[in-house]
């Protein structure tokens, strides 16, 4: 698939974030596979994985656009989607559409900023589809001015300088697709099909959903919320 036939298959359409990590009751390579699936069933048009035992799992059943990441943990840094050299080059090993990094400002495990690791990136792997998951603006900017061929709000209100701008937020959303020439993905803390609808119409490219869909204990916990 090139990168506007896959460009034209995500426009417009929901993308499954199906993940669970290690202390969540759903943590198993099966399930993330069967979540999938289901997600596949349901009309998505894409789906966003971590690691690369759920994502081999997720192919064998799934036949649409996989984002992948791998979540790690560095100590004494906070970047930990896909954070090194290492990361990217397991995600390009096993195959996926494409391959979201932390594009915040934050310095990475080796000491790099997000210029520096993705030009290196870039030139080992100039072919690869590449997202920027972003929380400011300033960062989306520098993404697109790096080269990354999509923007996401991933990260938009789960940074320390954007706790105050609770997900989804739709006014950033529409800030990026109305003045960036990249495409934006939006995802963070859309929970409704009525939010859903609410980040398209603010011109993104496609949207991520994903606790509102794969994490029941999330779920649960927001129903469990509403009678208290």
């Amino acid at each position: 698939m090139t990168k506007q036939e896959l460009m034209e298959k995500l426009r417009g359409g929901l993308i499954v974030s199906c993940q669970a990590l290690a202390d969540e009751p759903l943590h198993s390579s099966f399930i993330m596979g069967r979540m999938a699936y289901a997600a596949y069933l349901g009309g998505a048009v894409g789906i966003r994985a971590n690691s690369v035992e759920d994502i081999r799992e997720i192919k064998k059943t799934v036949p649409l656009p996989i984002i992948g990441i791998i979540k790690q943990d560095y100590e004494n840094c906070k970047v930990r989607i896909t954070p090194t050299l290492k990361e990217i080059d397991a995600l390009v090993e096993e195959g996926v559409s494409i391959i979201a990094t932390d594009a915040t400002s934050r310095i990475r495990p080796d000491g790099s900023t997000v210029a520096e690791f993705f030009k290196e990136v870039r030139k080992k792997y100039p072919e690869q589809l590449f997202m920027a998951d972003c929380a400011t603006y300033e960062d989306a900017l520098r993404a697109q001015e790096l080269g990354f061929d999509f923007i996401g709000t991933t990260l938009n209100g789960y940074t320390d300088d954007t706790r105050h701008l609770p997900p989804p937020n739709f006014d950033f959303m529409h800030k990026l697709a109305e003045t960036l020439h990249t495409p934006v993905i939006a995802e963070g803390g859309i929970f409704s099909p009525e939010e859903l609808r609410t980040a398209m119409d603010q011109g993104v490219h496609a949207c991520v959903v994903g606790s509102a869909i794969t994490r029941p204990l999330k779920i649960t916990q927001r129903y469990v919320k509403a009678l208290k």
